[in-house]
């Protein structure tokens, strides 16, 4: 399910502000596939395009920290379809200019394109399909929440609705594939922002948790007119497992600022001016 952290990032990107009639009385829906599809839109495709830079602190069991910083570009195909994702490292001193890259891609025959550029070995990694599950850059964060999971690839019920959340429950329907059992996640029922994502492993044991802490109305032209979008400025993964936590606070969000062409190998090894300001 294409559903934010990064998700965050997860969470950054939406087209659409789906409101309630009655800003104080959310509507009610009891079909699924409409919610995990508004949700989507709301944690991935706000705007024609988007961009912000991201702070990570990394926090051990132990209390012992590690900070990323990264400016990340996100350019839409098609709403609600294809993207291309760009993240440049800022700091610190051992990832900086490095570059993370994502062509996404909603046919589910079809895996996403991920590139790793590595500058201290002049090398550009092609990412597996089979690593999209695994940490990214150290973090509690996994590649796959950077550009969401496919919605064609779980099973959906609507397990729970309350005054304030839809709760979805998410089956994966190849289980052999990932390591979780399910997922649920809390969908606000006002704007249909992700709040809460709950990952189980194979055992039923709640092993994962990802939750957006804070929530910005960020302006933003779109023609003629001036739009507020709401946006996840602040989420945390949380690994119950190792104790570990991933805290990632987005600031300079903007959208529809027209990004050209730029998500391309080209640029891996020359970043544009959009990626390094």
């Amino acid at each position: 399910m294409k559903l934010l952290p990064i998700f965050t990032i997860i969470f950054i990107f939406s087209a659409i502000v789906f409101a309630a009639k009655d800003p104080n009385t959310p509507e009610k829906i009891t079909d699924v596939e409409t919610i995990v599809n508004r949700a989507n839109l709301m944690a991935y495709y706000q705007g024609n395009d988007g961009k912000a830079k991201v702070k990570m602190t990394i926090t051990d069991k132990k209390g012992q920290t590690r900070n990323r910083e990264f400016i990340i570009l996100r350019k839409d195909l098609k709403d609600g379809g294809d993207q291309k994702y760009y993240v440049y490292f800022l700091k610190p001193a051992d990832v900086r200019k490095m570059v993370f890259m994502v062509h996404k891609h909603t046919d589910i025959n079809k895996d996403d394109d991920r590139w790793l550029y590595l500058p201290g070995l002049d090398l550009v990694k092609r990412i597996a399909a089979s690593d999209k599950r695994t940490s990214f850059v150290g973090s509690d964060f996994l590649y796959e929440d950077v550009s969401g999971r496919n919605l064609t690839e779980d099973v959906h019920e609507l397990i729970d609705t309350t005054d304030k959340y839809y709760v979805v429950k998410n089956v994966p329907k190849k289980p052999e594939t990932v390591e979780f059992s399910y997922f649920n996640v809390s969908i606000d029922r006002k704007t249909y922002v992700p709040m809460k994502m709950e990952f189980y492993d194979k055992k039923n044991k709640l092993y994962r948790i990802i939750e957006s802490q804070k929530i910005e109305m960020i302006e933003a032209k779109e023609g003629e007119k001036i739009r507020k979008f709401p946006t996840v400025v602040k989420s945390i993964v949380s690994d119950l497992n190792t104790g570990s936590k991933t805290l990632m606070e987005f600031t300079n969000v903007k959208y529809n600022i027209n990004l050209k062409d730029i998500f391309t190998e080209r640029y891996l090894r020359r970043p544009p001016k959009e990626a390094r300001r």
